[in-house]
């Protein structure tokens, strides 16, 4: 194939016309294909269900002296907090256990800082006169939904191959009215980016002038290879504690991509203190979360080492679905020299860069042709690329024969739209 860069305007216009056939074959096709979030396939549920099992008998649900039916011990039963601790790197002291949404606790934590303030905050958020987030980018839509919710200024971090733009980041911390900073540390949603150590570092050793500077440290796929071995990942809170900032970081983690996506348990690692804080705090609202799922997955995860043994047969259905985008994009675009991508060890998606400008219009061509994805500038605050580039691949819930087909209508849509570009169709 010949670059696009490299063609005459006749021969721009003698291949919009093969791809315009391309497509309008395509579209007819009548398809009703999703690539828009990272859920997990049917057959990743199916070889984890003997967790519905894991509990069989009356004695099954104790823990220890502690009945997991009745109320009670709401930081987490032991063994689910000793669970996490193992899975974390970080003391069973500094864990809470939730419920099947991580989501929940983190916006929670915003809420609570909203209404009665941080540790170490001067006032709550909503007696500041602005509140600032920063925002690496191309990042999880649903952090800046929380922020934009409840009223932050969105600031956009660029996110570099080792993490967000630590430079940029640190010019901020001069701002008091800067508050909090959200990342995905390992295997990044979207750019499936393992932050560097020195970028870690970095983080840790931050100097806010905001007392109550808080960094939201979603660790959502620390267990999630699917290509190679585990990639062991530094102890945040450790980190944050040799440097001066216990209280600075809230982790979070869950067994949404380990067993099931709407039945399992989280996770919100903090220093002790603030474990101490926040238990109080949420025991306004709740007696505990469900101590018997908190149970359940204890028993049948056992511990990390067997928890990654069972990431291994998740690897399995995954890795080749991650193949096929990856054969494809190499196959069809990557001759043509429009647009790059990542290619992720672990994680759920692949963050493709397109042509600039022409994101959205290969989001709706996609659409149109019945292949769903997450919108195009989802993964900005305020739903705004500044390059409209960026489009989130989430491959995991098709099966590997329907990939095929929404891979062709997004690599034809791709075509397209960039001809569309160069020709100024667009």
């Amino acid at each position: 194939m010949t670059p696009y860069s490299c063609m005459t305007t006749k021969e721009l216009e003698e291949q919009y016309e093969i791809v315009k056939a391309q497509y309008d074959r395509v579209k007819a096709q009548g398809l009703k294909l999703n690539m828009a979030r990272g859920k997990p396939a049917k057959a990743q549920l199916d070889l984890v269900s003997d967790l519905l099992t894991a509990l069989t008998t009356v004695e099954d649900c104790f823990d220890g002296d502690i009945d997991s039916r009745n109320y009670g011990e709401l930081a987490g039963l032991p063994s689910a907090r000793a669970y996490w601790a193992d899975v974390l790197g970080c003391k069973a002291e500094q864990i809470f256990v939730g419920g099947a949404a991580s989501l929940n606790m983190m916006c929670d934590i915003v809420s609570r800082a909203y209404t009665h303030g941080l540790l170490g905050s001067p006032r709550p958020w909503c007696k500041e006169e602005k509140v600032k987030f920063l925002c690496p980018a191309p990042g999880y839509d649903r952090h800046f939904q929380i922020g934009e919710f409840y009223g932050a200024e969105l600031i956009y971090i660029p996110m570099t191959p080792t993490g967000p733009d630590m430079d940029m980041v640190e010019s901020y911390m001069s701002d008091p009215q800067v508050k909090m900073m959200w990342v995905v540390p390992k295997y990044s949603n979207p750019d499936g980016i393992i932050f560097s150590d020195e970028t870690i570092r970095r983080i840790a050793a931050l100097k806010p002038a905001a007392p109550d500077f808080a960094i939201i440290w979603d660790n959502a796929y620390c267990i999630h290879e699917f290509k190679g071995e585990y990639v062991p990942f530094p102890d945040i809170l450790s980190l944050c504690a040799e440097e001066g900032n216990p209280n600075m970081v809230f982790e979070f983690a869950s067994t949404s991509k380990i067993t099931f996506a709407g039945g399992g348990t989280s996770c919100m690692a903090a220093s002790e203190a603030n474990i101490q804080y926040f238990t109080g705090v949420f025991g306004v609202q709740m007696i505990s979360y469900d101590k018997v799922n908190q149970l359940r997955h204890v028993k049948y995860l056992k511990d990390k080492a067997h928890t990654l043994e069972i990431m291994k047969r998740h690897a399995s259905v995954m890795a080749p679905k991650f193949e096929t985008v990856s054969r494809w994009l190499n196959t069809e675009i990557a001759p043509l020299g429009f647009a790059h991508w990542n290619d992720p060890s672990g994680g759920y998606f692949v963050s493709l860069y397109t042509m600039p400008g022409t994101a959205h219009r290969t989001w709706s061509l996609c659409n149109q042709a019945g292949v769903v994805m997450t919108n195009a500038g989802a993964t900005y605050p305020y739903r705004k690329d500044p390059n409209d580039s960026n489009l989130r691949i989430a491959p995991s819930l098709p099966p590997v024969e329907e990939l095929e087909k929404a891979m062709e209508v997004l690599t034809i849509s791709l075509k397209l739209s960039a001809l569309e570009k160069l020709l100024g169709k667009l």
